[in-house]
């Protein structure tokens, strides 16, 4: 009798110690990002700010595994298997690109493991389906950007418009975002060009553009890669107004175009410009928040757009995860369903970038407010009213 009572002291012990050991896993954020390759210009500055992420959210210690995909889409979807086959992750940062992105989403539809890109376009997130139901991201959709753009040339007398961009889902995504802002502001699309984030010269589809003599050009790539078709329009004399997207929103894209970026006209979140924005815009005070952060740790003048979407990633999960915790523990699918049902509920959230007001059908969540208009002048970025 008294081994029985002594086997049940040590199973109660047992099962209390289990209770407390789950009670104190730690959250598992698995992140891969571009740190090296064509789009490493973009992973570089994310990677710096995941190490400024909070380390406890809601009382509950935080890990982050982060992994390099080199910008490729196969070894984005290898990391992402791994975080969650090995490490468990209880939610995925990444990736940098739109391609790698969209090559994930099978992995965390499966796995259940809720997801929030550092990728633009729309695609990622868009339409909600069973799939991408896991899926959450924090730039700016391709289309909000586009309609700056097209608004900004019809107000500057544009008329015909040609476009360059490359030849994967970030240049397609923003050619059919285009168009429809094109449309919208009555503007002539005379030629569509394409290239690979990788190509050394873009000469003869540059040639193409500059035959049919469009009022502006604009160039939908990301990064450095961004530069080389501005550099040859340079060297081919073009005169009209050139564009780029948001991509290009970080100082490797100046220090590779130089001169020859002068000028250049992009829509970018309010964190590329937050000193020079009005007292009374609703981001001052939380983009400067990231940019005195990131500045603090890697040096003054260091900070890119594509940094301060890293960041909203954490302010998005420091918001959701207190609601989740209340409802299971770190390390189970009941939490990653929680964590990805607490997402869609953020709500009135002011990041770097945007104010977030996610929702079942938006898991985005930004509106017109997470735009600016910028002009590179003299090798940076100057705000445009």
């Amino acid at each position: 009798m008294r081994l029985r009572a002594t086997f049940a002291t040590l199973a109660t012990a047992v099962a209390a110690l289990f209770v407390a050991t789950a009670a104190q896993a730690d959250i598992t954020v698995g992140v891969t990002l571009s740190a090296t390759g064509p789009a490493a210009s973009l992973g570089i500055p994310e990677k710096n700010t995941i190490a400024l992420l909070p380390k406890t959210i809601g009382g509950q210690k935080v890990t982050y595994v982060v992994l390099d995909d080199a910008s490729d889409t196969s070894t984005a979807t290898a990391n992402a298997r791994k975080l969650v086959t090995e490490h468990k992750a209880d939610v995925i940062i990444g990736s940098t690109t739109t391609p790698n992105s969209l090559a994930m989403i099978d992995i965390v539809a499966e796995s259940q493991t809720p997801m929030l890109s550092l990728a633009a376009s729309a695609r990622v997130i868009e339409p909600q389906d069973a799939k991408r139901r896991w899926v959450f991201k924090t730039p700016q959709n391709d289309i909000m950007m586009a309609l700056a753009i097209a608004e900004h040339m019809a107000n500057a007398g544009v008329k015909s418009v040609a476009f360059i961009g490359f030849a994967d889902a970030y240049g397609e995504g923003w050619l059919q975002e285009f168009n429809k802002a094109a449309g919208l502001k009555k503007l002539n699309v005379v030629a569509t060009e394409r290239y690979a984030r990788n190509d050394t010269s873009v000469t003869a589809q540059v040639l193409k553009l500059v035959a049919a003599n469009p009022d502006a050009i604009l160039v939908a790539g990301s990064g450095t890669p961004a530069a080389l078709p501005q550099v040859a329009l340079k060297e081919r004399g073009y005169k009209g107004k050139v564009y780029q997207t948001h991509g290009v929103a970080n100082g490797d894209f100046l220090r590779v175009g130089g001169k020859d970026v002068e000028g250049t006209l992009l829509p970018a979140g309010p964190v590329l410009v937050a000193e020079q924005l009005p007292a009374t815009h609703p981001l001052k005070k939380s983009a400067l928040a990231y940019v005195a952060a990131y500045e603090a740790a890697y040096g003054k003048g260091s900070v890119s757009t594509f940094g301060a979407h890293a960041w909203d990633t954490g302010l998005v999960l420091a918001a959701a995860v207190p609601a989740a915790l209340k409802k299971a523990q770190p390390g189970t699918p009941a939490f990653r369903a929680a964590l990805r049902d607490a997402l869609e509920q953020v709500k009135d959230l002011p990041g770097a970038h945007g104010i977030f007001n996610m929702s079942a059908a938006d898991h985005l969540g930004l509106d017109q407010r997470a735009r600016v208009m910028v002009r590179i002048e003299n090798g940076s970025w100057k705000y445009v009213p």
